[in-house]
């Protein structure tokens, strides 16, 4: 069996391991000179910086199964403990987000009165309607107008540079709009579920589903995808663009472009494991309908803007993961890392690492801003919010224009129908963060259950 996987992210490039592995004849292509898409990893002066995503939690297996099967566990990285402490930046100061319940009713997170409300959602009955809803409408309907502002509002930007307004509770978040469904509410659903665990002797953490430790690689998530890279060999493309596809009576055939000179390639199968606007234009001819609601999938522009700073007089102790900025605090920064703090060899010693997030769908505009905006602006919230007032050292600035898929409101039935209108067409596969889950660890699942499906015809 002879597989064309298209993009050479951590998605396209872990199914193609799983192929391979499996025997099959697997050829990746990739636009870029390197492989890794938005995970990577720069080295300069000691410092050890990701552009992206700076690891996955090790409480679901498929990243885990991955580091397993290419031998590389020993240089995974666990973060320290200093990565449980996190914090939310509200009404002009730095409040730890409480890890229990006892810690949150002394926290001075939320008010008392919002406190209540959000116990109070133990008696709100279940919604009948079936329809999406948005993050925002779920959240004013079941915990209040307060624990959307300071708590949901700023767990999107952090984890998907979002909008609560517009983002679908039942895509970003399915194992929440489960527990309503299926318990009546979430304090139901975690009381459950505790019960569930207690019998079968094992641990839950909480109703957004399966926690665990924040695990990274000893070199930087560059650890992983070098594993990958190593394992793939001559079956990886790079610097190679797809320029068509075309669907025969036997499979399908790829054209492409590698340096001046154009080829065709024909092929069983092919896994489109590139952005969602990409697959949608290479499948334009193919089927519209699919390449429509494929185009249809929206992206959050990001930018991350590092800095390492000498620690002595810094201002500030870095105890903890970071924080993140609800929008009614109306500053231009969606949170920031403590890099070091968690990772401690990411930065030389005497120094640390932060990486400051901005834009997202809240202020798209402002991470499109030509670099030493973004540097003024990023210098500027830290000296107010953490009181830094060292110029740094180093800076690394990385400009995601389309860098988050944004899970609007009906993109769990989008998804369905992309994938129904699928089956239709042999040998056609979707592996990306795109469908079901922006992670690294859905990226490792997809990846799993795609060469899973291709390998069992």
């Amino acid at each position: 069996m002879k597989v064309a996987v298209i993009g050479g992210g951590v998605s396209g490039l872990s199914t193609a391991f799983y192929l391979k592995r499996g025997g099959v004849n697997v050829t990746v292509f990739e636009r870029e000179r390197r492989a890794g898409g938005k995970m990577k990893t720069v080295y300069e002066d000691g410092y050890i910086i990701e552009t992206g995503p700076n690891g996955f939690l090790d409480g679901k297996p498929y990243t885990l199964n991955l580091v397993k099967a290419l031998g590389i566990e020993e240089k995974l990285y666990r973060s320290s403990d200093k990565a449980r402490k996190r914090f939310i930046y509200t009404d002009g100061r730095l409040v730890r987000i409480p890890e229990n319940p006892i810690a949150f009713l002394a926290s001075y997170l939320l008010s008392w009165k919002g406190k209540l409300r959000l116990i109070g959602e133990f008696l709100v009955p279940p919604r009948k309607d079936n329809s999406d809803e948005s993050l925002s409408e779920f959240a004013k309907r079941r915990i209040g107008e307060e624990a959307l502002e300071k708590l949901l509002d700023p767990m999107v930007a952090g984890i998907f540079a979002g909008d609560p307004d517009r983002m679908s509770l039942k895509a970003a978040f399915p194992a929440i709009y489960r527990l309503e469904k299926e318990y009546g509410g979430l304090i139901r659903g975690l009381i459950a579920k505790m019960k569930e665990a207690k019998k079968s002797g094992k641990r839950t953490s909480g109703p957004a589903g399966p926690g665990g430790v924040l695990t990274s690689f000893v070199g930087g998530v560059s650890d992983l995808i070098g594993a990958l890279e190593r394992e793939l060999q001559n079956s990886l493309k790079t610097g190679v663009k797809v320029l068509s596809l075309e669907e025969t009576t036997s499979g399908w055939k790829v054209f492409y472009s590698d340096g001046e000179k154009n080829y065709e390639e024909a092929f069983d199968a092919i896994v489109l494991s590139t952005p969602s606007y990409v697959s949608a234009e290479l499948l334009k001819s193919v089927d519209p309908e699919i390449s429509s609601l494929l185009s249809q999938i929206e992206y959050s522009p990001i930018s991350v803007v590092a800095f390492g700073f000498e620690k002595k007089g810094l201002g500030h102790d870095l105890d903890g993961f970071g924080f993140l900025v609800p929008r009614k605090e109306k500053r231009k920064i969606l949170g920031v890392l403590w890099d070091s703090s968690v990772f401690p060899n990411r930065a030389p010693e005497g120094k640390v690492l932060v990486r400051v997030m901005i834009g997202g769908a809240r202020q798209p505009e402002l991470a499109l801003l030509p670099e030493e905006e973004l540097v003024k602006i990023a210098l500027k919230e830290l000296k107010r919010i953490m009181k830094i007032r060292h110029y740094p050292e180093k800076i690394k600035i990385f400009k995601h224009e389309k860098g988050i898929p944004h899970y609007t409101v009906g993109h769990a039935d989008r998804v369905e129908r992309i994938f129904q209108l699928t089956k239709r067409h042999r040998g056609l596969y979707f592996c990306n963060n795109a469908y079901t889950g922006v992670g690294v660890n859905d990226c490792t699942k997809s990846a799993e259950e795609t060469a899973k499906e291709i390998l069992s015809g």
